[in-house]
């Protein structure tokens, strides 16, 4: 039998609340940032217009405000990621989310994919957060976008990650739909043969962020007894409240994990 030992506070801490759809009114992204706040998550995980509310709505907390770039598609120019990488932490963001030009990992062109990534990584670690001294410099994510990608695609990508010091690798953006044989557009997200990959080719320092398909407590723990020390997530309170009714408390507790075969969306 398989066991982790969590508190609820620790799983809170693996979790970046996301607030990246499409649709989010202001409203509905201030309600986020205040789930955010209340359960004590690692991050907020906001568009970039939304730096200065979360701001304002984390204030006094240690939530991180995680901000993406290039998000979705990764299609952007460097010169306009980096900007938008640059501006993003000078507004505030501790942690910068960008996804990688999907076409040139596909085309093999890996010259242009680690300058990219060096370009970003570089602009992110060297910008000081809010533009003060205060808060330190800011930490890169890589975001892969694993469906649209063969595994020797993840492992070179986690490879060009670790030789650039890049702080965490991600799988998905949860937007990377694939257009199905019945002519329907769907995603996988994180899978586990995908994140058992990512973390047997990626150097010791550099951590994984698994997003998209994980979303009940019992894949959070699965996922968390994998090594991922990030779960993108929209289901904070449920997964969170999952683990109040079961007697996780803020002491240590060990628990079950649940080999899981299959989940909505992923693989497991």
């Amino acid at each position: 039998m398989a066991t982790i030992t969590v508190t609820l506070g620790s799983i809170a801490k693996v979790i970046d609340h996301s607030l990246l759809h499409p649709t989010m009114t202001d409203a509905e992204i201030e309600e986020g940032l205040a789930i955010a706040k209340k359960y004590n998550v690692a991050a907020a995980c906001i568009k970039p217009y939304s730096i200065p509310a979360a701001r304002r709505a984390l204030a006094g907390t240690d939530v991180l405000i995680c901000s993406v770039i290039g998000f979705p598609h990764g299609n952007s120019t460097t010169s306009i990621k980096v900007a938008e990488a640059r501006e993003a932490v000078l507004a505030g963001a501790h942690e910068v989310d960008m996804v990688v030009n999907v076409g040139k990992v596909l085309g093999g062109d890996w010259d242009y994919v680690r300058d990219e990534i060096k370009a970003i990584n570089d602009t992110v670690t060297s910008t000081r957060v809010g533009g003060g001294q205060e808060e330190g410099s800011a930490v890169l994510k890589v975001i892969f976008e694993n469906d649209y990608l063969q595994d020797e695609h993840i492992v070179k990508l986690c490879k060009i990650c670790t030789d650039l010091k890049v702080a965490f690798v991600k799988t998905s953006t949860g937007y990377g739909f694939v257009k199905q044989s019945n002519g329907m557009y769907s995603y996988k997200g994180a899978t586990v043969p995908h994140l058992k990959l990512m973390k047997e080719h990626s150097g010791p320092d550099v951590k994984i962020k698994a997003a998209g398909g994980v979303r009940t407590l019992d894949e959070f723990l699965y996922v968390m007894w994998l090594g991922v020390s990030r779960v993108g997530a929209t289901a904070t309170v449920a997964v969170l409240e999952e683990a109040r009714q079961r007697g996780i408390t803020d002491t240590p507790t060990e628990v079950e994990v649940k080999l899981l075969s299959s989940t909505q969306g992923g693989t497991y």
